[in-house]
This record gives structure tokens, C-alpha cells and sequence, in this order.
């Protein structure tokens, strides 16, 4: 099966500026989803679809290819990721290229590895789902939520007031990182969230939103402790054993 991945990347950003080439722990924050994909070996082909050649030179820096630019109709504010992936399979389509198996990644996403999306891609390719997302488990039970009604607080799911928090179901959101999915089968819903989903379960240390300055900060400590865990879990090197002369 051909295999894409797809990293969206565009110029526009509100809140953080530049923010998908700020340098995060020392390199553009792009790199990280391109180099993860690179080596993982698992893609034919590695793009980052962007309207930006700025983002365009970084991109072929870190070893993606940009065959082309975004239209003005997905470089907008009010363009989905849906509406970028669809445009990205049709422009391939159209250079006589189709691909089995897509893979969004996107570009503020330290936290992925090159063993998480082979390992996602083989997961995804063995099951009978569509679609591939990880997810992190809420860090307090939604089901003990507190709203504000007329100036006081009050629980949204009153029939959970005397629950324990280790009895109640485990929920879980989107970790905004990278979605596998089946191409034919999106092309035909046209929306990644919907169908036969499969989930992959990620520590809350390796998840972190990045809309602000405050989160990018987090985000930077929650890496380096990741990096220095996956250094600690590599086995010693053992001493070459010596041959009698």
C-alpha cells in the first residue's frame, strides 16, 4: 500500500506568530513532524502542504517535499483540515499519484515519534477501521463537571455528585497530533472524525496543547522530560568482549 503523509503547515497564525517555525528546543517546530516522519520509513511520500515559502524552504530543509501551494481557499482562517488534506490527495491525483493510506501530522507536534506512526500505520492497515486518532484521557472526570448558573456553581451531571472519580468511565479527547486514515474511505465521508475510528491511548506527559506562549513553555519542559525518559529506558551498551591474542 502507498503510504502519504501530509503535514499542514500554514502561514497565518494569530496567536503565536510564526508559530510553525518558532524554534523549539533548539530547531523550527516543524522539523520535528517532518523528521518523524521521515524516519519512521514508513511514508512514500513526506509533504508539507503550506502557503508560506518561508515555511516552504524549512520544510525542504528538513527532508519534505512541497510539490505545490496551497489555494486561497485552504490558506484561509476558516479552512479545515478536512478541506486541506482533500485538496492535498486531489493534487496528486491530478499529477497521476494515489496513495492507500494518508497521514495528517501536524506541524506543532513534538511529542510524535517515528515509532508511533509505524506503529500507528501498522495498527490502522491490521484492523478493519478507517481511521486512526490518539487520544488522551481527561485529568479529571468530566462527568464531575461545574458550571455557573446565575452567579453560583452547580454540577452539570448532579446523578454523579456522590460518585468516586476511580468509578466513573474513563473519557477521552482528541490529542492533536496526527491522524492515519484509509484515503478512499475519507475522500468519501470527507471528514476524518467520522466512521469506523480506532484510538491509540498517549500518556498525558507526551500531549499539550499550543495556542499560547504559556502553553509553547509547557510544552518545552513536558519534551525535554520525555527525551530524558526514553534516554533512560535505552538498555546500557555492554563491553565488547575481549579475544584472547
Amino acid at each position: 500500500m502507498k503510504k502519504i503523509a501530509i503535514i499542514t503547515a500554514r502561514g497565518g497564525s494569530k496567536r503565536i506568530p510564526r508559530k510553525n517555525i518558532k524554534e523549539f528546543c533548539g530547531k523550527p517546530i516543524l522539523a520535528y513532524s517532518i523528521e518523524a516522519a521521515v524516519d519512521s520509513g514508513a511514508f512514500d511520500t513526506v509533504m508539507v502542504s503550506t502557503d508560506d515559502e518561508e515555511i516552504a524552504g524549512v520544510a525542504e530543509r528538513y527532508g519534505a517535499e512541497v510539490p505545490f501551494f496551497r489555494s486561497g481557499e485552504t490558506a484561509g482562517d476558516f479552512a479545515t483540515t478536512n478541506d486541506v488534506l482533500l485538496e492535498v490527495l486531489s493534487e496528486y491525483e491530478k499529477r497521476g499519484e494515489r496513495f492507500d493510506l494518508g497521514c495528517c501530522i501536524y506541524p506543532t507536534a513534538p511529542f510524535v515519534t517515528a515509532r508511533k506512526l509505524s506503529d500507528a500505520l501498522k495498527r490502522l492497515s491490521e484492523s478493519d477501521a478507517d481511521t486512526l486518532i490518539p487520544v488522551v484521557a481527561f485529568s479529571y472526570p468530566p462527568q464531575r463537571a461545574l458550571i455557573v448558573r446565575e452567579g453560583r456553581l452547580v454540577f452539570e451531571y448532579p446523578e454523579y455528585l456522590d460518585s468516586r472519580s476511580q468509578d466513573l468511565e474513563p473519557h477521552y479527547h482528541d490529542a492533536g497530533q496526527f491522524y492515519v486514515f484509509r484515503t478512499k474511505a475519507f475522500q468519501e465521508n470527507r471528514r476524518l472524525m467520522v466512521g469506523n475510528i480506532l484510538p491509540l491511548v498517549v500518556p498525558e506527559l507526551e500531549v499539550q496543547d499550543i495556542d499560547s506562549e504559556t502553553d509553547w513553555e509547557i510544552a518545552e519542559i513536558k519534551y525535554r522530560l520525555m527525551a530524558e525518559r526514553q534516554v533512560e529506558k535505552q538498555p546500557e551498551k555492554q563491553p565488547e568482549k575481549q579475544t584472547e591474542k
